[in-house]
């Protein structure tokens, strides 16, 4: 690690459960849980995955291209296959901070269909999930937050899951998004008390509040054993600095954290 990462280290909020730069084999510098970055073919079934990046020919450690000079995780192409760490003591399900930072130009990089660069799931999308995206259709694409609990909790319509009212109403939606291919911007994702009357999780850009999603009631029934955080389902571009806390940070502590 370089000065400037332990300068910055050393100025960190407290409360940090995870912290992966990308340096050397992709392990994390802090973790509670498992250190080691995996990968699979796919997510479907919750496979075993290998340690590195083998089984995800698109992605890579790219040294010196992380936003300090350190080393980044490079998607070079449409990434399909499943990249991850995994997600148990590394994350505090009932509070936290999920704070990354993505350098990308959406509108020309990004190959058609959704792009989430950030899930935390044992399931998929709309199944006990938090996750970001980025829309398939509009331009400029969208840029989006997701939190929804067990399916069958909130589902109640019958309807496809981005038809149904409770799905589209519970977004944070940022409709024109800072993201540039000559520019790191940084996603921050703060929640508590998912799965009660009062739940809420918020989605900051650059250290700006976009929204907050109010009264997350139902329940989340992940397996944190299970659980990833996964990275990059879909997407092109660059992604560095992926850190856990185990609360929500406030918006002070945010707007510092991403001019560390």
């Amino acid at each position: 690690m370089n000065l400037f990462l332990l300068l910055a280290f050393a100025a960190l909020p407290d409360g940090l459960l995870f912290h992966a730069s990308f340096e050397k084999d992709g392990k994390a510098s802090v973790a509670k849980g498992n250190t080691q970055l995996f990968s699979a073919a796919t997510y479907k079934g919750n496979p075993a995955g290998q340690p590195g990046l083998a089984a995800a020919p698109n992605v890579v450690l790219a040294p010196g291209a992380g936003r300090n000079g350190s080393g980044a995780l490079k998607f070079t192409a449409k990434n399909e296959n499943a990249v991850y760490y995994e997600a148990a003591k590394n994350v505090n399900f009932s509070a936290g901070t999920i704070s990354f930072w993505l350098r990308l130009d959406p509108n020309k990089d990004l190959a058609p269909g959704f792009c989430d660069p950030f899930q935390l799931t044992d399931k998929d999308y709309n199944n006990s999930a938090m996750w970001v995206d980025f829309t398939k259709d509009e331009r400029p694409r969208y840029f989006r937050l997701g939190v929804f609990g067990a399916l069958k909790a909130w589902s109640t319509s019958g309807v496809a899951p981005d038809k149904d009212p409770v799905f589209n109403n519970r977004l944070i939606v940022n409709k024109n998004p800072p993201f540039a291919a000559n520019q790191w911007t940084h996603v921050v994702i703060t929640h508590q008390g998912l799965g009660t009357p009062t739940g809420t999780a918020s989605l900051y850009v650059n250290g700006t509040l976009v929204g907050t999603a109010n009264k997350i009631p139902e329940a989340f029934d992940w397996v944190p054993e299970k659980t990833k955080l996964r990275l990059g389902v879909n997407y092109v571009g660059l992604f560095d600095d992926l850190m856990v806390f185990n609360r929500p940070l406030t918006a002070a502590e945010i707007k510092n954290l991403g001019a560390n």
